[in-house]
């Protein structure tokens, strides 16, 4: 029995050293999952690729340390509070559906196990997939979608950092209003009866309906005509017969809210049809997307389109150039607002975590609901990041606001957007009127 118990003893002392020799691998570092559910085919899929590359560097940055980068998120190698945890996106594509949205959100939350979600851009499947977040008690921050409507629903699981279309469509009016009164930077006043004709052309979404309603409600406020107001079906074939009708309006300033493919149909179809107004203006969207620009070339100079970011903020935010060029390495694009908007989105998710130390819903709500991002930390031009935990919009962004861009062509005969709303970061003279097909 001695000799059987030394025997145990040597093979003990040898698996104990072979432990010592060869230890067990390292446990894998934590996650967290975000699910991302964006339009990544179908006719915002040009948008799709911006909000994915948009959200995918804000990843990559907040997972790794880029010592350069004066952001928080882009010294700590993942989630400080969660042991460097990392930041896993699995994204989903809703093709515009809202239906499908929504069956993918359940999927992502019963699935994935995710943390939490970030989408969806389009209003309409935001709005389905946040009820579903809702119904489950799964946090939600929404960077790019823009109905008034989303906001004001009491939801006790939904964020949104961009600012709205109410917002959006008073920057519009505001700039109006300036003309009349010589604020405009290369712009003698403009009679407001030269500018008191408007119409309005929206897709009939969610998102558009909204747009619409507003156009004709600040309308009123600010003392201008709305002619004609129409609603049309997105993804339209043709666009023919909403143009003629806005023409027969008469109107001196044309205002839209088209996704991509809708707004380069519409300024064909404007082109073909020798439109003249004074003024156009997109509310964002498709009037923003490179493909727009790539697509209708020197046909676009003197457009107008609101937005939260243009290449020209990188001479007013030094953070911006430094995210722009790392953006522009990624993709070959400057940011725009719809990626500029997800990179916010995602960065907003890393405070919130951050701040809560834990992926528990209850504890990212609380951090969610007490959190600050100062502006200097965002590539927008916003003032930070608060949200409202009371009154009529629970889980608004209070600090952001918007820009209004004109195309025009540069001294390289490139055509970009530069800055004319607000006045005092206007970045080049505004080109009035609109030089017209």
């Amino acid at each position: 029995m001695k000799r059987y118990g030394m025997t145990l003893m040597v093979v003990f002392g040898i698996l104990a050293l072979m432990g010592l020799l060869m230890p067990s691998p390292a446990p894998a570092a934590r996650v967290v999952k975000i699910g991302v559910i964006y339009p990544l085919t179908g006719g915002a899929a040009a948008a799709g690729r911006e909000l994915r590359a948009g959200a995918e560097l804000a990843a990559e940055i907040a997972n790794g340390v880029m010592a350069d980068l004066p952001m928080t998120m882009a010294k700590n190698s993942g989630i400080k509070s969660l042991g460097g945890a990392k930041i896993k996106l699995i994204f989903k594509d809703h093709e515009g559906n809202p239906t499908l949205g929504a069956d993918l959100a359940k999927k992502l939350i019963l699935d994935d196990k995710v943390d939490g979600i970030l989408g969806c851009y389009h209003s309409s499947v935001t709005k389905t997939v946040s009820a579903v977040c809702e119904q489950y008690g799964v946090p939600m921050i929404n960077g790019t979608s823009t109905s008034p409507a989303l906001t004001k629903r009491g939801f006790k699981w939904f964020w949104r950092t961009t600012p709205h279309d109410r917002w959006f469509t008073k920057d519009l009016f505001e700039l109006l209003k300036g003309l009349t009164e010589g604020k405009v930077r290369g712009v003698k006043a403009v009679p407001k009866k030269d500018i008191i004709n408007l119409a309005s052309a929206c897709e009939k979404t969610e998102w558009g309906s909204h747009v619409s309603r507003l156009i004709e409600g600040l309308a009123k406020e600010y003392g201008f005509k709305l002619r004609k107001s129409l609603l049309y079906a997105a993804k339209a074939a043709d666009l023919s017969s909403e143009v003629r009708s806005l023409k027969a309006a008469r109107p001196d300033v044309m205002l839209f809210a088209s996704y991509t493919s809708d707004a380069i149909l519409m300024v064909k179809t404007l082109k073909a049809q020798k439109a003249n107004p004074k003024i156009i203006w997109g509310q964002d969207a498709g009037f923003e997307k490179p493909e727009f620009r790539n697509t209708l070339g020197g046909d676009i100079v003197g457009i107008l389109t609101r937005t939260v970011f243009l290449p020209k903020v990188v001479e007013i935010k030094a953070i911006a150039g430094k995210v722009n060029a790392l953006y522009k390495k990624k993709t070959g694009n400057d940011l725009g607002g719809a990626s500029a908007r997800a990179f916010t989105g995602l960065q907003t998710w890393v405070h919130v975590l951050e701040k809560a130390g834990s992926t528990k819903p209850a504890d990212i709500q609380k951090a969610a609901n007490s959190i600050k991002i100062p502006g200097k930390e965002l590539v927008v031009p916003w003032a930070g990041i608060k949200f409202s935990t009371s009154g009529e919009e629970l889980g608004q962004n209070v600090l952001g606001s918007g820009l209004i861009g004109q195309y025009q062509k540069g001294k390289d005969g490139k055509v970009g957007l530069e800055i004319v709303y607000p006045f005092d970061v206007s970045s080049a003279d505004m080109i009035f009127p609109f030089p017209g097909y």
